[in-house]
Parts: C-alpha cells; sequence; structure tokens
C-alpha cells in the first residue's frame, strides 16, 4: 500500500490524541479529507467542549473540504477516520459523496475502549419508527407535502 496513506491516517490519529488526551475538547476520533494527495479538510471530537453531539471530527472534516472546494460535494476525495465512522459520520459521508473511507479503530474497539454505544444507535435506527425510544409522529403532512410539491415544480431546484 502506498505510504501516503499511512501520512494521512497518521495525521488523522494525531487528531485523535488532541481531542481525547491533549484537549480533552471530546473522544478519540479526528480525520482527513484527501484529494490529489493533499489533505483539503479536517477535524477532530470537540462535543465536550461545544456541548454538540454533532462535533465529530469527520463532520468538521468535511465540512471543512466543503468550504475550501466551495462544494457541498466530494467527488474524488477519500476520508481518513482514526475510527470506524458512527452512523451519523456514515451518513454525512455519503451525502458528501466521498470516495473511500480509511479508518483505524474500530466500532467495536471505541466500545470496549471508550464505551461508546453506536452500535445501539444503528439497532435504533433499523426499526420501525414507532418502535424507536425516540416519538415519532408525523404532523400537518398536507400542509409540509405543499411545499414539496412546489419544490419539485421548480425548474433547476437543487436535490441535496
Amino acid at each position: 500500500m502506498d505510504k501516503s496513506h499511512d501520512k494521512f491516517m497518521r495525521r488523522a490519529i494525531e487528531l485523535s490524541e488532541r481531542a481525547s488526551i491533549i484537549e480533552k475538547s471530546g473522544g478519540v476520533f479526528g480525520a482527513v479529507i484527501v484529494k490529489d494527495n493533499e489533505i483539503i479538510g479536517e477535524g477532530y471530537n470537540q462535543v465536550i467542549r461545544h456541548n454538540d453531539p454533532t462535533w465529530h471530527g469527520e463532520m468538521e472534516a468535511i465540512r471543512d473540504a466543503c468550504k475550501k472546494l466551495k462544494s457541498p460535494h466530494l467527488d474524488g476525495c477519500v476520508m481518513y477516520t482514526s475510527a470506524e465512522c458512527c452512523p451519523m459520520c456514515l451518513c454525512a459521508a455519503y451525502w458528501a459523496r466521498l470516495d473511500k473511507i480509511y479508518y483505524g479503530a474500530t466500532i467495536e474497539d471505541s466500545k470496549k475502549y471508550g464505551d461508546f454505544d453506536d452500535v445501539d444507535f444503528l439497532a435504533e435506527i433499523r426499526k420501525d419508527p414507532k418502535d424507536r425510544k425516540i416519538q415519532f409522529v408525523e404532523l400537518l403532512r398536507d400542509e409540509a407535502v405543499v411545499i414539496w410539491k412546489r419544490f419539485s415544480e421548480m425548474p433547476g431546484h437543487v436535490h441535496y
């Protein structure tokens, strides 16, 4: 395997150390986004620092790269993350249209050494909405769909 992969993964691991041990800003997660063999986005977990459950390293790296490329899509980009993505970050990677993800530690490692419960989130997402812990209730669907219909009729509407 190309040595540049090791370099990029080591940077993601450095960022995970910065988050968890040096700054204590959040969990053991760091990530970089690479395009054409150059880092274009970086991020590390800052959930604790900002009291924001979405401030994961992968999310920050995706946001950083998208700003630099001035695009919500990261076609041609690869993410290196210190640990396997949680469901939120994995979905963000799909929304961003990343080409590939390299990861260090597994979900099982993060559960064993950090007591992270992402596997439980996956099981919850797979349930029928009526059976989830967070109650889902349909409300004012007819009114909401009016806007969807208007949107679908707009020429050149953006569907990200």
